[in-house]
This record gives structure tokens, sequence and C-alpha cells, in this order.
């Protein structure tokens, strides 16, 4: 008798340790999913962030992964993208040149953050227009999920619109 109430009594104690242990797990991880959370509202709001983008989706043709770097980096002060393109130009590039690419490198433009739900809808518009770049980006649409998942669409002036998918990080310092 006296073995199985040590037997009951053990398994009590491991029933109530496993139950501990899980409930601590999954307050870890929900602590986890907050401070990345808080970070990516930081970012946000700091202006203060990289799009790196892993996925295009031309508005012609099929979708393409992106297995080399890729990204929109935007702090208060400067734009820089440095991104592919697929699809159709309405100009033609320069003789000799090899660059198709979105290449944006800017200190004028206007950047406006709206809260959408549980994410952000930003909308950024390089003043510098130049209508004879055959290049000439009109507005880089970014929609940003709490998580820091996000969606960004390029319109150009002499192209087809193309987006990208991809998640946000901070800016390397």
């Amino acid at each position: 008798m006296k073995i199985l109430n040590k037997i009951a009594l053990l398994a009590t104690f491991i029933f109530i340790g496993t139950n501990v242990t899980v409930a601590q797990i999954k307050q870890t991880k929900t602590e986890k999913k907050a401070a990345k959370q808080a970070e990516i509202k930081q970012m946000v709001e700091d202006q203060n962030f990289v799009f790196k983008a892993n996925y295009a989706l031309p508005m012609r043709g099929g979708s393409r992964s992106l297995t080399s770097d890729y990204d929109l980096t935007i702090s208060k002060d400067t734009i820089v993208s440095f991104l592919p393109y697929f699809g159709r130009a309405y100009v033609a590039p320069p003789p000799g040149t090899t660059d198709g690419g979105i290449k944006v490198n800017t200190t004028k433009f206007t950047y406006s953050s709206v809260k959408k739900g549980s994410g952000w809808n930003i909308t950024i518009k390089p003043k510098e227009k130049n209508i004879a770049d055959w290049r000439d980006v009109q507005t880089f649409n970014l929609s940003i999920s709490q998580d820091g998942y996000g969606s960004l669409q390029v319109t150009s002036t002499n192209r087809d619109p193309i987006s990208f998918n991809g998640y946000i990080e901070a800016r390397r310092k």
C-alpha cells in the first residue's frame, strides 16, 4: 500500500511539473512575440528599417523567388532601393545600359504611414522626378503586418508596376 501511495504522489508531482513547464514555455513564446511586435512598431514609427524582398510578383509573367539580396532601405533622411525588375518597359534604356533594376537613392521624398488594423500602410514618393529616366519611380507602397511581414508595390512612370513580398528588419549600423 505504501508503494502505491508513493507512486501516486510521484505521478502527481510529475504531472504538476509538466504543466508548469508547458505554461512557462507558452509564456516565453508569447513574450517573444510581443517583444518582436513592439520592435517592428518602433522601427516603423522611427522610420528606420530595411524591407528585404524574397519574392517578386511582376504584372506580366510568372512570380519569381529571389535568391539574391534585394532590399529597400528606409531612414528619416534617405531612401535607397536595390530591387530587380521583371516586366514591360515603355521606354528603352540608353544604349550600353546593362542595369535594369529599381535603383533609387534620394534624400528628397515624402513618407506617410497609416496604422491599418494590426499593421501599417506606408507610402513613399520620391520628389526627384525625371521623366527622361527610363527607371523613374513614382511611388513605393509598403504594407507591413505587426509580425514584420510585408508587401511592396512599386509604380514607375515608364514601366509596368511590380510587387514584392518579404519582411522588415532593423537597419545595420
